[in-house]
């Protein structure tokens, strides 16, 4: 499950964003007061893979916390109502990794945050060197319990998305987004039969379809 910490005063948007990335396999933590989530942030840095820092806070401008936490190495978003290109010019030079002007979908912080994670590579991966593992990738072949697979194209990109995403929840929109076959000619099929070919090859239990979303590989 990926980690988020916030710093958003709006409590009723901290519940919404909260709600809806929960989802997705997304924590957040919020703090409404800015003083008391610097200090948590600061004490917990490591239980977190990204920060979310709104700017207009009470009593502690949102640019002293941003300039106080870019030293932890941590991805940090920025989601805030201020208009001022100044601002957003000033957060991303600091070394904030994203800004998003309020108000916007959910959706759209959910697609940012994974953006970002997969610069930072947070997003949970299973490695090649992982000997216990069920799945590993090399030179463009799949293994399972160390046998390689016989995958067609379409078979191949879409496992291979989920392994790197493993017991993580992967929306029908990313597949499409992040798999090159369903943007070629060779396209045919939908995603749910191919989906049922590759349960076929390593077994139903090991994906689980979560309805309205997307796709788990839990290993």
């Amino acid at each position: 499950m990926i980690k988020i910490a916030m710093i958003e005063d709006d409590e009723e948007l901290a519940y919404l964003l909260s709600s809806y990335l929960k989802r997705y396999d997304i924590e957040v933590c919020n703090h409404p007061d800015p003083f008391v989530g610097l200090a948590y942030i600061e004490s917990n840095i490591e239980k977190f893979d990204l920060i979310i820092l709104d700017l207009s806070l009470p009593g502690l401008d949102g640019i002293e916390i941003c300039e106080k936490l870019i030293k932890y190495n941590k991805p940090i978003i920025i989601s805030s109502a201020r208009s001022d290109i100044k601002d957003k010019i000033k957060t991303l030079e600091m070394g904030a990794d994203d800004y998003l002007a309020k108000p916007y979908e959910p959706r759209e912080l959910e697609l940012k945050i994974r953006a970002v994670l997969r610069r930072y590579e947070k997003i949970p991966l299973l490695k090649d060197e992982q000997k216990d593992t069920l799945f590993k990738i090399k030179d463009n072949t799949v293994f399972y319990k160390d046998k390689p697979l016989s995958l067609t194209q379409a078979e191949l990109q879409v496992l291979t998305l989920l392994i790197k995403r493993a017991n993580c929840i992967v929306s029908r929109f990313d597949i499409y987004d992040e798999c090159d076959f369903f943007k070629s000619e060779d396209c045919n099929g939908s995603l749910n039969v191919i989906i049922n070919r590759i349960k076929k090859k390593i077994g139903k239990k090991h994906i689980q379809t979560v309805k309205g979303v997307g796709y788990r590989l839990q290993c």
